[in-house]
């Protein structure tokens, strides 16, 4: 199979519904770029996603697909593959005849549609299931026979609702690699809405977080979740502590910040009042406290934990401020904690994200 990779560009698109709306967003999308609008529930990010393939009509904006201006175009006409979330496949149909339907639309000839139909279940690795009807699929699988229904056209842009939403963790990790296939041997330009964060950073070149009707920072996946724009932003990609502060002074591009009686280290040449914000998988947890290159040792007491499987999430009160410290549950066990003891903290300056 073969595609043209094209590039997107989206220019202060706004739309208003009765009770929600897009508002300037703006956003470029490279060939052949693999680009995810991550976010909340209720952000917008499907809504963007059915503007960009022409399903509503904008209040203001434009749409570039190769910079050709395609803002009046129909959806037929931008040369796009949508996977819708709920997938839509025809019951009546086969697999192959789910596939098919999207040629039988564009009036391609019955022998061109046959081979093109062969040729993308192939592969899909669906050929075996051809005859088959959605109903005795399971959700990858019907998740596949989406995407070749999607691909068989030929689409320049391949738009992805929420792909793996409805799928169970295994087979969630059986399609992402399955997405990343697609990509890099098609190379086709995407652009994949979702809200799960591991989904993001293990697919995307570069991804947009969305709040709201409104696109709020882009960059590539280590840009936003180790350097979020703003407090919500923090937040959404797993800043659990985050902190208002006062930078008392900066020496050789280290600032020293007081978040309420607590003393932080970062790497900074801010000044003055702000917010800070450390990972909780960026924390040392130890009964003792030993030498190491890292800035920031916190003496604290152990109050809480919330079992997630093999890993531990420890609550620590370090005088008035509550840290969040993600550790394994086999360091968990062998720490013997309990609740009230004393535990040190321990991270990088570098990783005191200052907002």
């Amino acid at each position: 199979m073969k595609v043209e990779a094209v590039s997107i560009h989206v220019e202060s698109l706004s739309r208003k519904w009765e009770n929600f709306s897009i508002h300037d967003v703006s956003l470029r999308v490279a060939d052949g770029e693999y680009f995810i609008v991550l976010g909340p529930t209720g952000a917008g990010k499907t809504l963007l996603l059915e503007l960009i393939a022409g399903f509503h009509k904008l209040d203001s904006g434009k749409i570039w697909i190769n910079n050709v201006d395609v803002t009046g175009f129909p959806p037929e006409k931008r040369g796009i593959g949508f996977v819708p979330q709920e997938y839509m496949l025809f019951p009546h149909m086969t697999v192959a005849e789910n596939v098919e339907f999207g040629l039988k639309m564009h009036n391609i000839p019955q022998a061109e549609r046959q081979k093109m139909v062969k040729e993308t279940l192939e592969f899909m690795g669906l050929s075996h299931m051809h005859g088959r009807h959605p109903m005795t699929l399971s959700g990858g699988e019907q998740q596949k026979t989406a995407l070749a229904r999607a691909l068989v056209i030929k689409p320049k842009i391949l738009l992805l609702d929420e792909p793996l939403s409805a799928l169970d963790i295994s087979t969630q990790k059986k399609m992402q690699n399955g997405l990343k296939r697609i990509h890099e041997e098609l190379k086709i330009t995407t652009v994949h809405v979702t809200h799960n964060q591991v989904e993001a950073f293990i697919l995307a070149d570069r991804l947009a977080i969305m709040n709201d009707g409104t696109t709020i920072q882009t960059g590539s996946p280590e840009q936003v979740f180790h350097k979020p724009k703003d407090d919500f932003v923090a937040r959404f990609v797993g800043f659990e502590n985050l902190f208002n502060g006062k930078i008392l002074e900066t020496q050789g591009g280290v600032a020293k910040i007081d978040i309420g009686g607590v003393m932080v280290e970062a790497v900074t040449e801010r000044v003055g009042g702000c917010m800070i914000g450390v990972r909780p998988d960026d924390i040392i947890v130890s009964r003792q406290p030993f030498k190491s290159s890292m800035r920031n040792t916190l003496k604290g007491k152990f109050v809480d934990f919330v079992d997630m499987g093999s890993l531990v999430s420890l609550i620590v009160n370090v005088n008035s401020a509550s840290f969040v410290a993600l550790i394994t549950k086999r360091s968990f066990l062998e720490m013997k904690l309990k609740k009230g003891s004393e535990v040190y903290l321990l991270f990088k300056a570098s990783a005191v994200h200052v907002i």
